[in-house]
């Protein structure tokens, strides 16, 4: 993927942490070179999380996040830490910036325990350096810069870099379910809630990782998937739909054909497709006057068919039979207590970074509340569940 198409989800998320004047956004401004947050001598200047997506070298493209002063009081205090603190479960890599003229707070090194808690890589930036008499030893995970003179600047940009190789995904989406020379055939659905002039991301990122496979990619309508079928000269190796449309392309593709759905492929991709599968058993255990929390990573203008707000209540009301009462969130929005819930029924998650749907994920397992995604969910309401799983069948039986 070009670093123009390189989206939020797929970046290394840097998050740049500090209490109040320690020049916390002074250095995040010397980093990038640019003038993305927001320098002020006055205290809590910066009161909303600053994003930046880019590309840093060593590392490539990134999102670096500009947080909320930590140290506040009173109630925009309490709120400014808390969006801090949530900037963690979406962070690849923690910067601690800290006065270099001052001793640790207690504060700080809750900060510092809090990273090694979520096992996240931090570096700790010892900022304005330049005014001290002389430079102490550094740790292995700390370093003096001063954002003023741009002293050790570039010394942090390549202790972030050699976390960054540390966490880059290298995982596959799709390819390596697949050999060279490979026909796949992509069902995209062109319906009112496809967008005009475009494909969604999961499309977009299977498309590119079957090319880079050396793989010949059909894609196709479901209105026409018969007649494409029956048009190639070479048998696919592999049909993946849209889920939405799971059930209809069940019915088409021959069994002989594998078949998934590009929700499937996601939830393997942020890696927790057996703990989603898992999940699915909740479904079949619902009874009336259970919720269920439907929760999409990502905002969107909501259609009349939509498929979180309509269509995915309408199978499980059918398939359960039962009296269910839903609730939704979207975007960052996704609740801590997840106790009122007997089952949260999650989308992809392509617009959710792998740290980001492994903590929603977590969060669940730890409170008891399963979890399945939408493409798991569709395909066990529709009677294709096993059938969807077969390429992944060494994974899940590991």
């Amino acid at each position: 993927m070009s670093l123009n198409g390189a989206v939020s989800s797929e970046r290394v998320r840097i998050g740049f942490f500090g209490m109040c004047n320690v020049g916390k956004s002074s250095l995040v401004n010397a980093v990038t070179g640019q003038d993305i947050a927001v320098v002020s001598d006055t205290r809590g200047t910066t009161t909303d999380p600053v994003r930046k997506a880019m590309e840093l070298l060593p590392i490539g493209p990134v999102e670096i996040i500009d947080t909320l002063g930590i140290d506040d009081d009173g109630k925009l205090g309490e709120l400014r830490i808390r969006k801090a603190r949530d900037i963690l479960a979406a962070t690849d890599i923690a910067v601690l910036v800290k006065d270099s003229t001052r001793a640790a707070t207690e504060i700080e090194s809750k900060l510092i325990s809090l990273f090694e808690e979520k096992k996240l890589p931090y570096v700790i930036a010892q900022n304005k350096s330049d005014v001290l008499d002389a430079i102490p030893q550094a740790n292995d995970n700390e370093i003096y810069v001063s954002a003023l003179t741009g002293s050790g600047v570039d010394g942090l940009k390549d202790k972030i870099g050699s976390f960054a190789k540390a966490v880059a995904n290298d995982k596959k989406l799709v390819s390596d379910l697949v050999e060279p020379g490979d026909v796949c055939v992509l069902v995209i659905p062109i319906d009112e809630s496809a967008p005009k002039g475009r494909i969604i991301l999961p499309q977009q990122m299977t498309i590119r990782d079957l090319l880079d496979r050396g793989c010949t990619v059909v894609a196709a309508r479901d209105t026409e998937l018969a007649q494409t079928l029956s048009s190639l000269a070479k048998k696919p190796k592999l049909v993946i739909t849209d889920s939405q449309a799971f059930g209809k392309v069940s019915k088409i593709v021959p069994e002989d054909i594998m078949l998934t759905s590009f929700s499937i492929l996601m939830a393997r991709y942020k890696g927790e497709l057996s703990t989603l599968v898992n999940g699915a058993n909740a479904l079949k255990a619902l009874k009336d006057g259970d919720r269920v929390l439907i929760s999409e990573g990502c905002t969107h203008h909501r259609q009349c068919n939509d498929i979180g707000t309509v269509k995915m209540p309408g199978w499980i009301k059918s398939f359960t039979g039962k009296s269910i009462e839903f609730d939704f969130t979207s975007g960052g929005e996704f609740p801590k207590d997840l106790s009122p819930w007997a089952l949260v029924v999650h989308c992809g998650g392509c617009m959710l970074n792998e740290k980001e749907m492994k903590n929603r994920i977590e969060a669940a397992n730890i409170q008891g509340t399963p979890m399945v995604n939408y493409g798991v969910a569709i395909a066990l309401v529709h009677g294709i569940l096993d059938r969807s799983l077969e390429p992944f069948a060494d994974i899940l039986n590991a």
